[in-house]
């Protein structure tokens, strides 16, 4: 991949955007973080950047959400209904296209990390993984046969309700769904709750009851999919609380009940592992939605001679 030809890759991420120029983990470039403001700000900046680089073959985009990938609509490489104030609506992929005369690949953040790990990290060799992020907001991306598992749109899997501990009746923080996963044990769902930032709370305070519970009904729903052999964590509440992974394995584990019997399942230490890319897993992600756009701009013009 080292010898492929540079991307502009860019994650666009809820407290700040990543600009990576680079066609793999060993061939990165350049990168600069630029703070997600205001959109017009924010997304001037980056181009900023990339009006500075020359020679990227394609423009990789991965971007928080919820996004419109369907390229038939008329939103479509827009965020959408998002909870982030000022962001709903904001055109991100046509208006990059619109700039630079090259193929321009779309998807969500949480997407494009799960396609960087199948690529080189650590779903290497696995045709079917799941990547969930846990940080300022709550998603899982899936990958099949190397493609997002996609339909109607991308998922949205941080926002489902899920069964809540005995006696737990806080409401959460999604302005959308009140105690949904992200509600219940994103960053801000744990400062709201316990008024102390996740990286700052005891590792035996009782909330983490709750955060485990939440997440491990997410962890068992994606199995429940039957999609991924494995599944890949990240996001700054699982990176910097590293207690949480071990109970989060036993209680996927429980939470499933022996009823999905598959190899993989059997050692969950190698079923639910962390990010081997780490924060690079958005931005490398990105460089791969470019480099599949460019694959099918250069496949429709060889189908055309």
């Amino acid at each position: 991949m080292t010898d492929a030809p540079p991307i502009a890759a860019l994650e666009l991420g809820g407290t700040k955007c990543v600009a990576m120029l680079a066609s793999g983990p060993d061939a990165i470039h350049e990168e600069v973080r630029v703070p997600t403001t205001r959109p017009e700000e924010t997304l001037s900046a980056l181009e900023a950047v990339l009006d500075g680089w020359r020679g990227f073959a394609a423009i990789g985009i991965g971007s928080f959400g919820p996004v419109s990938i369907d390229r038939q609509s008329g939103d479509y490489g827009n965020i959408t209904s998002t909870p982030k104030p000022g962001w709903a609506d904001t055109n991100v992929a046509r208006r990059f296209a619109a700039r630079y005369d090259v193929p321009v690949g779309f998807h969500t953040d949480v997407v494009g990390a799960a396609l960087g790990e199948a690529r080189w990290g650590a779903g290497q060799g696995l045709d079917a993984l799941a990547y969930v992020t846990v940080g300022t907001g709550i998603g899982a991306g899936m990958i099949a046969h190397g493609q997002p598992v996609d339909g109607l749109t991308h998922a949205e899997l941080g926002h489902i309700r899920v069964p809540r501990l005995s006696g737990d009746d806080w409401t959460g923080v999604c302005p959308f769904h009140g105690a949904c996963v992200e509600g219940l044990a994103s960053g801000p769902a744990i400062a709201a709750r316990t008024g102390i930032k996740g990286e700052d709370l005891d590792a035996d305070h009782p909330a983490w009851d709750s955060v485990v519970d939440a997440l491990a009904h997410l962890m068992a729903t994606l199995v429940l999919t039957g999609v991924p052999r494995r599944i890949v964590l990240g996001g700054g509440v699982l990176v910097g609380n590293p207690h949480l992974l071990p109970q989060l394995r036993a209680a996927t584990r429980l939470s499933l009940n022996g009823y999905v019997v598959r190899p993989e399942l059997e050692n969950m230490e190698t079923f639910l592992v962390p990010a081997a890319l780490g924060a690079g897993a958005g931005p490398l992600g990105a460089v791969v939605l470019g480099a599949q756009a460019l694959a099918e701009r250069t496949d429709r013009a060889f189908t055309r001679v």
